[in-house]
């Protein structure tokens, strides 16, 4: 005798099957019937922790097809315990597989502040260790001109510079033309701070918002995204929400990887 499925559903109104996605934590997902949106931050046997941009937290059943993943639905699946070695670094460079860390070079990369230097770190780190390269932070562009001085900038010792707002016409740009030489060179982003160039969906905001002159930056971006005004509080947000290059502005990318060619190739 011939047997049947029980399941009499034509198949053109059967659902059609989506990608599972491992629950990391950090991925930023959606729940479709609430709208809630945030980022993993633990998963269990059966539901997942997401935390939204204010900081709340919601946890969730992982059902089929229960997720939105950029705009797509995905099933959710907690991740192997076992995790694939990566072979990418989080600048998009090849992986070098328990490499250790270069003695570091006399050059250097400077940055304005420690924000920018975290930035860098969570994004080049792993290059910048097998390269050798040490990334200081200046607080500030004023006394750039007297840290290009001490160090000294030579064919052995190259400095790098990375400034905020780097345009035509600014402080920062007369500073930069100032100290700029065979071996010490200063580029920059268009961006008032470093923040600016984490990519607002990353963050998973619609924009930064634009801060009336004369008001602290930072805390007028807090203000405007309701957020608390804690501005430290505001960049760990920010700075968790970053994974990869891919989350960061092409005009931030391409400069820092002109200063790491920089001080790394020989004259």
């Amino acid at each position: 005798m011939r047997q049947y499925s029980a399941d009499l559903t034509p198949p053109w109104k059967k659902p059609k099957p989506v990608p599972e996605v491992a629950a990391e934590p950090g991925l930023v997902v959606e729940e479709p019937g609430t709208g809630f949106c945030g980022a993993v931050i633990r998963c269990e046997a059966g539901t997942v922790t997401l935390e939204d941009r204010f900081g709340k937290h919601r946890v969730f059943p992982l059902e089929p097809r229960g997720f939105l993943l950029e705009g797509r639905v995905v099933t959710l699946v907690r991740p192997s315990a076992a995790p694939v070695r990566p072979t990418r670094t989080a600048s998009g460079s090849v992986a070098v597989p328990a490499a250790r860390a270069r003695v570091a070079r006399a050059g250097r990369i400077y940055v304005e502040g420690r924000h920018d230097a975290e930035l860098v770190e969570r994004v080049w780190g792993d290059d910048l260790r097998v390269e050798g390269v040490v990334v200081e932070y200046l607080e500030g562009i004023d006394d750039l001109p007297a840290v290009v001085d001490e160090f000294g900038p030579g064919p052995d010792a190259r400095l790098g510079v990375l400034v905020d707002h780097l345009v035509p016409g600014t402080k920062e740009s007369r500073i930069a033309q100032a100290v700029t030489s065979g071996y010490a060179l200063v580029v920059g982003h268009p961006y008032i701070d470093v923040w600016e160039a984490v990519k607002p969906a990353s963050v998973g905001i619609p924009g930064w918002p634009r801060v009336p002159r004369g008001e602290d930056w930072k805390t007028g971006v807090c203000r405007a995204l309701g957020w608390p005004e804690n501005t430290g509080a505001a960049w760990e947000r920010i700075l968790g929400s970053v994974r990869s290059y891919r989350d960061l502005e092409p005009e931030l990318l391409g400069r820092v990887e002109e200063l790491i060619d920089f001080v790394t190739t020989p004259e």
